[in-house]
């Protein structure tokens, strides 16, 4: 009876850890394709300062292919921007709900955009319940009476969350093209300038730029946003690129050519990530994803844990409720080859990780002390060996993206100090939050409908400001942060249980389960009481 249980758990813990794994090596594939696009970026750099010089039409010198790069803020050699004779027309939605003590920054933001003032239209696309309606409409006369083309839109039905005000707001749009920004960014004056130019190419349907982070060192909480956040704008997003698979639109901080988002089937609200499926839908269609890793858009990283896990919530449960409805459509498709559907496969998945990591973690400890039991009939722990692979596969992954990539401006020896030190700490609070995302999976695969929580940001840029006495905070314990503090004990009995048998297996993997979750549940607690 022993025996069958132990492999029960030893078969259950073996096929989470099987797709943790697998779902690593698909992510080191991105970051191959990374390396090979960078290298490829290098060596047009070489040929590009070695081009013969030759006379221009003014009696100007210039090299042939010159205006392929320019030198950006840091001095390095960036892509650069094509030349536009005609500045097409734009329209700038900023779609918010009750954004306090955001909104008006965003709006100074895109009113200083380095762009022809008659050329492009900003719409706040407001469904706020409170004093944010009266902050917006005091703005928008401001800004109107410096003679820009601004307009406060209020639906009288809000259904659909932030798609359905992107789908109404449509109607009023006049742009050929559809620039959105969430209200905690500060898009740069440049913006337009630096994206528009690569619709030139007439397959191109969205142009994405990388997140920054303005607040990034305000805590050890946001700098582990951070580390994860950097993965995607560095590796994930320029692997695809590269790669020819499937790219994302993140649901900010890019541009869309309309005809794109009318022949995908427009925005639909029966997924929380909007920006995803429609993602998806117009790439299926032959439309491209440009990505830009080298043009930056500040961005506010959530300052508190519930405001975190909210946000944790709906892009996992987005993503799971996208998978579920987009992937038969991928592989019945007969335009995306079997390499892409493999990876958007990955993709569409890539929240489900959380599913498996935790049943990893709570398998762990039974299989602990039934090792002895396994190892009796033969099993030897160097099995586990195999699974390192996934491992070292992440380490590569968040060093290359966090103290490697050309965007980052850190001196090395500070980065890479610096990515020891927090590399650990995300592993944990990444486990610690496996709970919390499981059931955000769960529900988006079972198909249970929930409200659109957006992540509520307060104007925290550096260390002097605060949050405190702010609204919007989350005051409400929930059974799951309770559950929470439960698996913190459950894995710090773990700790102890092994020690006491003599089996360090799995010490330190309990060890940051137990600091993981401890650490969710002590900050979940703290930021409830905050007043």
């Amino acid at each position: 009876m022993i025996s069958i249980l132990a492999y029960s758990v030893l078969a259950i813990y073996t096929i989470a850890l099987l797709y943790i794994t697998v779902y690593c090596v698909m992510q080191f594939n991105l970051l191959y394709h990374y390396k090979k696009y960078h290298k490829a970026e290098a060596e047009q750099q070489q040929l590009a300062e070695l081009e013969p010089l030759t006379v221009s039409e003014n009696g100007e010198l210039k090299r042939a292919n010159a205006v392929k790069y320019a030198k950006d803020e840091g001095g390095t050699l960036v892509l650069a921007e094509t030349e536009v004779e005609h500045w097409p027309f734009i329209t700038v939605q900023l779609p918010i709900y009750n954004e306090l003590y955001v909104i008006e920054r965003l709006i100074d933001s895109v009113a200083a955009f380095d762009y022809p003032k008659d050329r492009f239209e900003i719409h706040i696309l407001d469904d706020s319940t409170d004093e944010t309606l009266e902050v917006v409409r005091k703005k928008v006369e401001a800004v109107r009476a410096k003679g820009f083309n601004i307009r406060q839109i209020c639906r009288q039905e809000r259904q659909g969350f932030k798609a359905g005000a992107l789908r109404d707001g449509m109607a009023h749009a006049q742009g050929e093209f559809i620039a959105i920004f969430d209200a905690d960014f500060l898009p740069r004056p440049e913006f337009l300038q630096k994206t528009i130019p690569h619709f030139q190419d007439p397959d191109v349907g969205v142009v994405q730029t990388r997140w920054e982070h303005i607040n990034e060192d305000y805590s050890l909480i946001t700098r582990l946003q951070a580390l994860q956040l950097n993965v995607h704008f560095t590796v994930e997003q320029v692997g695809r690129m590269s790669g020819d698979y499937l790219l994302q639109f993140n649901g900010t901080a890019g541009v869309w050519r309309r005809e794109t988002i009318e022949d995908a089937g427009g925005w639909e609200a029966d997924t929380l990530t909007e920006d995803l499926d429609l993602s998806i839908r117009a790439q299926m269609n032959g439309w491209r994803i440009h990505y830009l890793e080298h043009i930056g858009s500040p961005a506010e990283l959530p300052v508190e844990m519930n405001s975190l896990k909210s946000q944790q919530f709906r892009w996992m449960k987005g993503g799971a409720e996208t998978a579920k409805k987009m992937l038969p459509a991928v592989w019945r498709s007969e335009a995306l080859t079997i390499n892409q559907k493999i990876h958007t496969t990955s993709h569409l998945l890539a929240s489900s990780i959380f599913v498996f990591v935790f049943i990893t973690g709570f398998s762990s400890v039974p299989l602990l002390f039934l090792l002895g039991d396994l190892i009796e009939l033969g099993f030897s722990k160097n099995f586990f060996a195999y699974f390192l692979v996934g491992l070292l596969s992440v380490i590569g992954i968040y060093y290359v993206a966090n103290v490697q990539a050309p965007v980052h401006k850190e001196p090395f020896g500070k980065a890479v100090f610096k990515f020891i030190l927090l590399f650990p700490l995300f592993l944990s609070l990444s486990m610690g939050l496996s709970l919390h995302n499981t059931i955000a999976v769960w529900q988006g695969f079972r198909g249970k409908k929930s409200p659109f929580v957006r992540t509520p940001k307060f104007n925290i840029k550096t260390m002097r400001d605060s949050f405190r006495k702010h609204k919007y905070l989350t005051r409400k314990i929930t059974w799951s942060t309770v559950l929470e503090g439960v698996l913190a004990l459950y894995f710090a009995g773990a700790v102890v249980g092994g020690l006491y048998i003599q089996n360090t297996t799995f010490l330190i993997f309990h060890l940051l389960l137990a600091l993981g979750y401890g650490a969710i549940f002590y900050f979940t607690l703290r930021h409830l009481t905050i007043k």
